[in-house]
């Protein structure tokens, strides 16, 4: 098998992503609101969010939202607290209880983390749909990025994407909070390669003030451009940008369609390289068109059904 056939063996089905709003668990407020917003995924964070004395009730109150609420398309993600701190296993039976989408794991820096978690959520017989998400935020987990993402080659290890956190990094790098982040991309494309080389999505990171939607609009323009799938959010108000600029363009769907139908064509049949306007076009080419237009197919879907 080639190393590029292999980077996509253990991709999981094709999602949209491009908006994931962060809400906390503890608040009641905020977990009423999460239905009429139209982000594709929301991580319930029961980390950063909520105070040490409020872990408790955090879980209690995210449990019985999630029992009695109706996601729709968005996909649900619980951020838990590390493996080392004194909530985990509270939150691991959180997450085997509630069985969302994906358990979001912070500040992963070594591979073992994973493969714990994997094997934990298979010990308890956890639905095989019930990925796995690692957040990469110090500077140990972008040395290690292409180690911890090489864990999801395995085809029980449930990873499933990587999320990037900048306000950790720059705490512990001292490396400013600038306009274009400048001195922060090359360790976000580190990161993106390593998500790359194993067939992972990549999220990226928050950006802090929202009701500065310029600064926001230029980080999304700038994270699509380096290949991200979508970003993380804080507020509602930065889902429409978020959407936009990491949702595929006009232009970009014509030509993926073009692609498409061009290998599609029985004269081309057999062919890996064909030649289209005086482009060389390769079928490499044509899977990504057809990476496109799956995402495409799902946002038509969506807005035919919540118009």
């Amino acid at each position: 098998m080639t190393s590029e056939a292999l980077s996509f063996r253990f991709r999981h089905p094709s999602r949209l992503r491009r908006s994931v709003l962060t809400v906390p668990a503890i608040n009641e407020r905020a977990l009423q609101k999460v239905a009429s917003i139209d982000c594709d995924a929301v991580i319930f964070d029961l980390e950063d969010s909520v105070a040490e004395d409020q872990k408790a009730a955090a879980r209690h109150k995210l449990l019985e939202y999630l029992k009695n609420s109706d996601l729709g398309h968005r996909e649900c993600i619980i951020r838990i607290n590390a493996t080392e701190t004194p909530h985990f296993r509270e939150d691991m039976n959180l997450v085997l209880a509630a069985a969302p989408d994906a358990v979001l794991l912070p500040k992963v820096e070594e591979p073992v983390t994973v493969q714990d978690v994997a094997d934990s959520l298979g010990e308890h017989a956890a639905a095989e749909g019930l990925r796995i998400w690692a957040m990469i935020e110090t500077p140990r987990g972008i040395l290690n990025a292409a180690a911890i993402a090489s864990s999801g080659r395995t085809s029980d290890s449930r990873l499933d994407a990587f999320v990037v956190g900048l306000n950790d990094l720059r705490k512990a790098t001292g490396i400013p909070a600038t306009p274009g982040r400048t001195y922060l991309v090359p360790y976000l494309m580190q990161v993106l390669l390593a998500a790359r080389a194993y067939g992972l999505d990549v999220i990226d990171s928050v950006s802090n003030d929202f009701r500065d939607l310029e600064a926001l609009s230029a980080e999304c323009a700038q994270g699509r451009a380096m290949g991200f799938d979508g970003k993380m959010l804080i507020h509602p108000a930065q889902i429409e940008p978020a959407n936009l600029h990491f949702g595929p363009s006009e232009a970009a769907i014509a030509e993926a369609r073009l692609v498409a139908g061009a290998f599609a064509d029985p004269a081309h049949a057999g062919f890996n390289v064909i030649n289209i306007d005086g482009r060389m076009i390769e079928r490499l080419h044509a899977e990504e068109a057809a990476r496109l237009l799956a995402k495409v197919a799902l946002i038509t879907a969506r807005k035919d059904k919540h118009p």
